[in-house]
């Protein structure tokens, strides 16, 4: 059994480090992320989402520094060339989608994922111009399995990806089958610039300790999916649409008002989802910036859209007012992709959609300067017992 110390009543208590809870468990040249900051290799995120295309922070996390125009015009040239999935992986997702339709679609694009680390020809190399060609196929092909997925789903062939198209415009076409407009392909990929990278996150922490046994970066990009599943992480904009449209629900007609609905949840102790954050107690800064371009949308579209940005703004109030917790990114995530018409499961596959790039920049980095990551463990279990 470990040993405690008493602490006297004075004592102040002691943090709460689980979860490795504000604890500096490495280094990176990727990404900061403070109180009031979120840097990608040195670029401010306010200043990335007005001025950056997704294309260009793609190319900024990977190869890492700020493209210059012919730079990025042959990257995106690149990418758009390698986004066709051999046959074999396109049919195994379709039955996939079609044998289990209840089926995540984050274990299918994990599964996706898995099966194109067979056909790569790079997989198993460590070489850094390897593992450059790696991210960019992976960057590439992840859109195309999201849209085969969603496709099969909606009894509709698969289209073949769009050259023409930068990555945003293109994952939508993937998904619909329909050209997008100008409004939505900026929104969406105001959306992935947010979400490419965030430092040392669960589901990116994942992939360096699992990168760290100097295995190929499929099986690390494999673990992230993994982890980004999970309803406290990329899972989060799914589960706080899912909570506006169960408030809508029980409040319509006025057999409810949306203040006695978040109290009877408070006083079931239920976790509220898109709200909160590990580092920015704060407020998340990237919520508001996508909060305003989907109101931009919503605006666009009417009063059937704008309701549901009314209905999040009562409930983001009263959090505030009676819980001082601030929304993070996945909640105004939640409303404008619901608006935008893209299925509530398909949330998190479009965030792995964008952070396979942060994913493989630190895979490349962890790579690159690797030791083993193998923390030691506190024993809280039984004291030595005599198997006789």
């Amino acid at each position: 059994m470990t040993a405690t110390v008493p602490q006297s009543p004075s004592s102040p208590k002691a943090p709460d480090t689980r979860g490795l809870a504000g604890q500096t468990v490495g280094d990176t040249a990727i990404c900061l992320v403070n109180q009031t900051q979120l840097i990608y290799r040195g670029y401010e995120i306010a200043d990335l989402a007005e001025h950056a295309s997704f294309d260009a922070v793609a190319f900024l996390l990977l190869v890492g520094h700020k493209p210059s125009a012919a730079e990025l015009a042959t990257f995106k040239a690149e990418v758009a060339a390698m986004r066709a999935v051999p046959a074999s992986v396109r049919d195994a997702v379709i039955s996939i989608c079609r044998e289990s339709p209840s089926a995540h679609p984050m274990s299918i694009l994990r599964s996706g994922v898995s099966l194109l680390s067979h056909l790569d020809p790079d997989c198993e190399s460590l070489d850094p111009a390897a593992e450059l060609r790696k991210s960019k196929r992976l960057m590439a092909q992840i859109p195309t399995i999201i849209g085969i997925c969603q496709r099969t789903l909606d009894g509709k062939p698969p289209v073949e990806p769009d050259p023409s198209l930068d990555h945003a415009a293109n994952l939508l076409w993937c998904m619909t089958g329909a050209k997008p407009d100008a409004l939505a392909v900026r929104i969406m990929d105001v959306s992935l610039v947010l979400y490419a990278e965030h430092d040392f996150n669960a589901s990116t922490f994942s992939a360096r300790v699992i990168a760290s046994t100097e295995t190929d970066m499929h099986s690390a990009i494999c673990g992230a999916i993994g982890a980004l599943k999970g309803p406290l992480h990329g899972g989060a904009n799914e589960a706080a649409m899912e909570m506006l449209k169960a408030i809508a629900g029980d409040c319509a007609g006025g057999a409810m008002s949306v203040e006695a609905w978040m109290k009877r949840a408070f006083a079931e102790k239920r976790k509220l989802m898109g709200f909160g954050h590990r580092v920015y107690t704060n407020g998340d800064h990237r919520a508001p910036i996508l909060r305003s371009w989907g109101l931009k949308l919503g605006e666009s579209l009417g009063p059937s859209a704008l309701k549901w940005f009314a209905l999040a703004d009562e409930v983001q109030a009263i959090m505030l007012r009676d819980k001082a917790i601030h929304p993070n990114v996945d909640f105004p995530c939640g409303v404008t992709y619901f608006v935008m018409g893209i299925p509530v499961p398909q949330y998190t596959p479009i965030f792995v959609a964008s952070r396979i790039t942060g994913w493989c920049a630190h895979v490349m980095e962890q790579h690159q300067n690797n030791r083993i990551i193998r923390p030691l463990a506190s024993y809280t279990g039984d004291a030595l017992h005599s198997w006789q």
